[in-house]
């Protein structure tokens, strides 16, 4: 009898995760030996961040452990740091530094992607992404702590300061977690000194309309309701410089933010950079349309970080963009695919065309489009939640989202800011200046 593949994962979000759970479902124990690595030992459901920072979510329900839901896989709390194809090896790093290296016979890379930054001015000190559950608690908490700030002075430019935020980037991710952030502050305001009017929520998109996902006519309906509410929104310019949080806008705006939010667009996961793995020009991984990737043998690709091709779209070496909508299908195919291989069967190509998408701006606020259906307000919000609960990971993690949406519905949300949160050590730095 032969000895069990040796399958290993990088990168435990929703295509590691998922491609793991499947391959546990088709393959007997005595074929494969899994092994996923990712530093946090836990996947995050992105969709969900947005309702998350607002309070609409606990924060604790929208993660799923990976040894929970995987179990007889070799869960470890490591970097992949490097990939030596000819030698069929991993570098990683584990928390104390130490290196080590384990083999494979079947490579899956899907470490992601992070949040694309620009040497702009000041954005380092100040800006703050929106990719982790730790940068939108972090949010959430530094948005409260702004109006709990604001309330507290009396000095009128720093209070128009702590109220003004700003997030650049009108894509998905940007819009949703700006319009679910102005809705919890707003609500927030009935136990504060301040007026609605003092808010100021500032988008600034470098192209000249939002949400390319969807239809010129649901963008501009988003623009319109944004509006409505008081957002002030610059298309078409991009962010100069926000040194000392004194911002400068590309058509020569400027005013003093104390909240930046980076939301303008992501980047493949910079351990690529460091392995021997073919790369597309966008820093992706080369991979065929059967997720294989190209040059590699063993090797296996998807998600935000591999570069396949769309055979869907007209365009001459078009590739697929990285969205969840991709990732979670090539995660089905993937786990196909490996499971062929090891059995010596033909694999599928990926195909897939463009089902739609849905979004939240705050509650029973959203814009959607599904297979050329659009839709708007209370119907579009509802089916967000709708289509998310059902692809969430696991019945547990269903229950408690859905759970939390029930009992907000005769009570307001848990609006308060736990500083302590962001700086746990803080008395003891006081302390040690005594």
């Amino acid at each position: 009898m032969s000895d069990p593949a040796r399958i290993v994962i990088i990168g435990g979000g929703y295509v590691g995760a998922t491609t793991a759970r499947q391959l546990r479902k088709r393959l007997t124990d005595g074929e494969a030996q899994l092994t996923v690595i990712d530093p946090r030992s836990y996947m995050t459901y992105q969709p969900f961040l947005a309702e998350a920072a607002a309070g609409s979510v606990e924060p604790r329900h929208v993660v799923v452990p990976l040894r929970e839901v995987l179990p007889g896989c070799k869960v470890m709390a490591a970097e992949a740091t490097g990939v030596d194809t000819a030698a069929k090896s991993v570098t990683l790093e584990v928390a104390d530094g130490h290196v080590e290296q384990i083999g494979y016979d079947v490579l899956v890379v899907a470490p992601g992607s992070v949040s694309k930054t620009l040497p702009i001015p000041g954005l380092a000190e100040h800006g703050i992404g929106f990719k982790t559950l730790e940068e939108a608690i972090y949010l959430r908490n530094h948005v409260l702590s702004r109006l709990d700030l604001a309330a507290s002075t009396v000095d009128p430019d720093l209070r128009r300061k702590l109220l003004t935020f700003m997030f650049v980037g009108g894509g998905y991710a940007g819009i949703e977690a700006m319009a679910e952030l102005e809705d919890m502050a707003r609500h927030a305001l009935k136990d504060y000194a301040i007026d609605r009017s003092e808010l100021r929520w500032v988008l600034v998109e470098a192209a000249d309309r939002i949400m390319p996902e969807v239809s010129s006519s649901l963008a501009s309906y988003t623009l319109d309701v944004l509006a409505k509410r008081g957002f002030e929104i610059h298309l078409g310019t991009t962010l100069k410089s926000c040194e000392d949080c004194h911002v400068v806008l590309g058509d020569d705006t400027e005013f003093d933010a104390d909240t930046i939010v980076w939301t303008a667009g992501v980047k493949p996961s910079p351990m690529l950079a460091d392995t021997d793995l073919p790369l597309h020009p966008t820093g992706r991984v080369c991979c065929a349309t059967t997720l294989e990737v190209d040059g590699a043998p063993g090797a296996f690709s998807a998600g935000d970080a591999a570069a396949v091709p769309d055979v869907t779209s007209k365009q001459p070496g078009a590739i697929c963009a990285p969205s969840a909508q991709h990732a979670s299908r090539q995660a089905g195919v993937l786990a196909k695919n490996i499971e062929a291989a090891l059995r010596g069967g033909p694999l599928q190509g990926y195909r897939h065309s463009y089902a739609g998408s849905v979004a939240s701006l705050g509650l029973y606020q959203g814009v959607a489009q599904i297979y050329g259906v659009k839709l708007r307000g209370w119907p579009a919000w509802a089916l967000h939640r709708a289509y998310h609960l059902m692809t969430m990971p696991t019945a547990h993690r269903k229950t408690r989202i859905a759970a939390d949406w029930l009992i907000s519905l005769p009570f307001r949300r848990q609006i308060v800011a736990t500083g302590e949160q962001q700086h746990p050590r803080q008395q003891f730095v006081r302390a040690s200046r005594a």
